[in-house]
This record gives structure tokens, C-alpha cells and sequence, in this order.
């Protein structure tokens, strides 16, 4: 077929399609613009709901246990500078007399992975007995770490120990589940660059599905037989 013989369209054909177009566009900028406001909108809701129960660790007042969460480990199983600030931080708590017991929670669903044994060595090696460390192996997000805080370990107040990023939602977390928590930030360090893009890059997603699993979907996280750390003030 000759360059003569192309199907022309007619103009009010074009001109549809470029209406179609535009508002197509304009459909899409408007569902990003959205999709931004709800991010930002979450993490400013949370960060001003936590603003009043994060203390410095000197003036937290003190709790019966603190929950340490995990943070990733590296490829030969050490603990990550954002994880070991976190233990760190809490066995300054503890050392101080601020907590009795330090809930170590984090990701262990494979042999090879084991967040919680490496904090509790990591918070061993830092002078925190042994008796004063327990162990939650299926805290595989802050949303299943607050819950399984109150039903399966049965704590009614604590101390948050995690990085400035992190303290709004698993304050609001644990919080709205029932388990009164204050926070103590847990940056000793400067961080890298990517490191902080990275986390607080998925912090924000996370912050919006926080707030639709505490306020509609309530999943329920891995659970099992209750082992209360502190028996003498369960019902």
C-alpha cells in the first residue's frame, strides 16, 4: 500500500481522541495527587497523635517492659546499625532502671532468619541478663508485634525503643490495640543516606495501611498459647 492510500482520519475523530487523551491525564494526576495526600495525611495524623508520648530516655517515664522491634539483619546474620540501635538503646533503659523487661520482637519465619535471637545476643553482650530478655519470634510487623504484646505476652504498659522514622505508627499501633505505650527514639547514629530514603519511603506506605488494619480490616497475626511476662498481674 503507497504512502497515498494511509486512512485519514477525519478531524472530529482526532479531536475526540485528544479530549480522551487529556482526561485521561487529568484522571491520573489526580488519582497521584490523591494517593499523596493520603500518605502525607497518615504520617501527619500519626506524628502529631505521638508527638506528646515520645520522651527522651531520661525523662520516659518508667514501664514494666519495653518492646524492641526488629529491624533487619545483614547477609551473615549480624545485627543491622538500625536494629543494634534499637537493643542498645534498650538495654540503656533497662540499666538505668527505667524497664524490668526487654520484648524482643521480630521476623523469624526462616531457620536461617532470626531477628530476636540476634537482639538478644546483641542486648546480652551489652550487659542485659538473661532473665531480663524475652523472646517474640513471630513479630513480623509492628501491627502483629502490638497485638500479640497484648494477648499473647499480656502487657498493658510499655516503652517503644525505635528510630524517630518508625515511633509514630508503632506508637499509634500499639496504642489503638489496647497496650499503653510512650516511645524513646533509638537514633545513636548518623545513617546512611539510602538507608533513610529507603525506610522512610516504606514507612510512609505503611503508615496508611496501619491505619486500615487498626480502623477496618483487623487482621489477626500469628497467635498461639498465652505466655504472660508478668503472671502475677494477669486476671
Amino acid at each position: 500500500m503507497g504512502a497515498g492510500n494511509l486512512v485519514q482520519f477525519p478531524p472530529v475523530f482526532k479531536q475526540r481522541i485528544k479530549r480522551l487523551v487529556t482526561m485521561l491525564f487529568k484522571f491520573m494526576l489526580l488519582v497521584v495527587l490523591l494517593g499523596i495526600g493520603l500518605v502525607l495525611g497518615a504520617r501527619l495524623a500519626t506524628g502529631v497523635y505521638a508527638g506528646s508520648r515520645i520522651y527522651l530516655a531520661a525523662d520516659v517515664p518508667p514501664r514494666r517492659a519495653a518492646i524492641v522491634f526488629g529491624a533487619g539483619l545483614w547477609r551473615d546474620g549480624t545485627a543491622t546499625p538500625v536494629l543494634y540501635d534499637r537493643v542498645a538503646t534498650a538495654a540503656d533503659l533497662y540499666h538505668a532502671g527505667k524497664v524490668e523487661v526487654l520484648l524482643m520482637s521480630g521476623d523469624n519465619r526462616f531457620i536461617e532468619y532470626n531477628e530476636p535471637a540476634v537482639m538478644r545476643e546483641v542486648a546480652l553482650s551489652l550487659g542485659v541478663p538473661d532473665e531480663a530478655i524475652v523472646l517474640d519470634y513471630a513479630g513480623r510487623r509492628t501491627y502483629d508485634t502490638c497485638y500479640r504484646a497484648r494477648d499473647i505476652f499480656q502487657v498493658n504498659e510499655v516503652i517503644l525503643v525505635t528510630q524517630a522514622f518508625h515511633l509514630p505508627r508503632a506508637l499509634y499501633l500499639c496504642n489503638q490495640l489496647g497496650v499503653e505505650s510512650v516511645g524513646v527514639e533509638a537514633d545513636r547514629q548518623t545513617y546512611r543516606r539510602s538507608t533513610m530514603i529507603q525506610w522512610n519511603i516504606r514507612e510512609a506506605l505503611a503508615t496508611v495501611n496501619a491505619l486500615w488494619e487498626v480502623h477496618l480490616s483487623h487482621p489477626v497475626p500469628v497467635l498461639g498459647e498465652a505466655e504472660p511476662i508478668f503472671p502475677e498481674v494477669t486476671p
